[in-house]
């Protein structure tokens, strides 16, 4: 067993766990944060996708031992229960960026990191690029990239700076 300590969507973690564990597997089966989602088993579908201190991982290529001494955030970090969507989250609902459901939590911090990088003001192809790690059965991805772009624009209303 290896001793792993970090911190998760704001909380300090620490747990015994099997050397072996795939971060995205300790998420959900140890801490229960089930919005991280396991949709293809090679790392190519993106659903997987959450922060680690900061920037985009996907969860089910790294150990969680890799992430001793690391903040992660997941979906379930963006916002605490009762309050406000994150804008990211919110554009996502308003402009219909998503169907099943299921590859948008990862679209979703894709795209906080996208922004985070490229800033606020993405064009379409810019999007589209940057989407490349992330499938989505269900649209056309036109939804997704308006979303996105909205989002990044209502993060950009939100930033104290």
């Amino acid at each position: 067993m290896a001793k792993i300590s970090l911190i998760v969507n704001g909380k300090p973690t620490a747990a015994n766990i099997d050397p072996r564990t795939l971060l995205v597997q300790f998420l959900r089966e140890n801490l229960r944060l089930t919005g991280t989602h396991v949709g293809c088993d090679t790392s190519q579908c993106g659903a997987c996708i959450v922060h680690l201190d900061g920037k985009a991982v996907k969860s089910c290529t790294m150990l969680a031992v890799m992430a001793d001494g690391h903040e992660v955030t997941t979906i379930e970090g963006l916002a605490a229960d009762g309050a406000p969507l994150h804008p990211m989250q919110a554009a996502f609902r308003e402009h219909h960026g998503l169907q099943c459901g299921f590859c948008t939590p990862g679209m979703i911090m894709t795209a906080i990191d996208m922004v985070n990088r490229k800033g606020y003001e993405l064009d379409d192809q810019t999007i589209r690029d940057e989407l490349e790690g992330n499938l989505c059965r269900c649209t056309g991805y036109q939804n997704i990239v308006k979303s996105i772009a909205a989002g990044a624009m209502a993060m950009a209303k939100s930033d104290p700076a």
